[in-house]
């Protein structure tokens, strides 16, 4: 992409875009700069990727063309006032901060051309989706720019409405945990019916994996559901289970699952704002 790129934040998550772009040819090296407190940790990026570190973020930010902020949501009421008016105009700054507003990073850092994202945990090995969206100031050219970036985290959806990050967070960004709480919960099912744990979670992964595969292989659009029923066998095993999970709430609790993990989202951001 020829742009000098800055991470505000070297953890987990910007070592993966890190690596994501490194490995899909969208960066050189000579062009990451990654900015933190923690002396070691940029060490650590420095030895394993050969990117440029620091630990002052005013300075980090001065040649960027992007600026990434991959920081903990806590550390916001530092960062954004320490680089407020700092960020070269033109530059196009990415947050990836769960509960972070367009408003509030437009306001608290003075600029005007912002992404906001929300990738999920899967993101760590180039397997996450991201959704996001711009401030009405981000220029097509950084839109292209910004696709690239969030593609080096695996799949990205852009939309236009920001208060779809809200749903984001709540569906695809919290999923993660959904998805391994089930899995705990199959594999506790099967130590209960005399599996070893070890077999029990190798049966579990493999059938979660497995059926995302064969859900992802199909040549049409068939709803989930029809996948459900080529298992489902009239008073079969299946159908006696899916039976017990209906009968229990399973869908329902889910579901208030996730719209209770949506409210939280945007209670975050309104406390976020009380702040200010």
């Amino acid at each position: 992409m020829e742009k000098k790129i800055t991470f505000i934040g070297p953890g987990e998550m910007a070592e993966a875009m890190i690596s994501g772009l490194l490995r899909n040819d969208l960066a050189k090296t000579s062009d990451i700069l990654a900015s933190g407190p923690n002396v070691p940790r940029g060490a650590e990026l420095a030895a394993d990727y050969g990117i440029e570190t620091t630990t002052d973020n005013v300075l980090a930010v001065k040649d960027a063309d992007v600026v990434v902020l991959s920081i903990k949501p806590q550390h916001l009421s530092k960062v954004l006032p320490e680089l407020k008016g700092k960020i070269p105009p033109t530059a196009l700054v990415v947050s990836i901060v769960a509960g972070a507003t367009l408003e509030k990073m437009e306001t608290e850092l003075a600029h005007l051309a912002i992404v906001r994202s929300m990738p999920n945990t899967p993101a760590k090995i180039g397997k996450g989706i991201t959704v996001w969206t711009t401030s009405a100031d981000v220029t097509e050219e950084q839109k292209v720019t910004a696709q690239k970036i969030l593609s080096a985290l695996g799949d990205e959806i852009y939309m236009k409405d920001e208060n779809y990050l809200d749903m984001a967070t709540a569906l695809s960004g919290t999923g993660p945990a959904y998805v391994f709480l089930f899995m705990e919960a199959l594999v506790d099912a099967g130590v209960h019916l005399g599996f070893p744990r070890r077999i029990a979670e190798q049966l579990v992964k493999e059938t979660v994996r497995g059926s995302v595969d064969y859900f992802d292989s199909s040549e049409e659009e068939a709803h989930l559901a029809s996948f459900r029923d080529q298992v489902t066998s009239p008073g079969g095993t299946t159908a006696e289970a899916l039976y017990y999970l209906e009968k229990m709430g399973f869908r329902t609790a889910l579901s208030r699952a996730v719209w209770a993990a949506y409210n939280r989202s945007i209670e975050l951001g309104k406390a976020s704002k009380k702040k200010e």
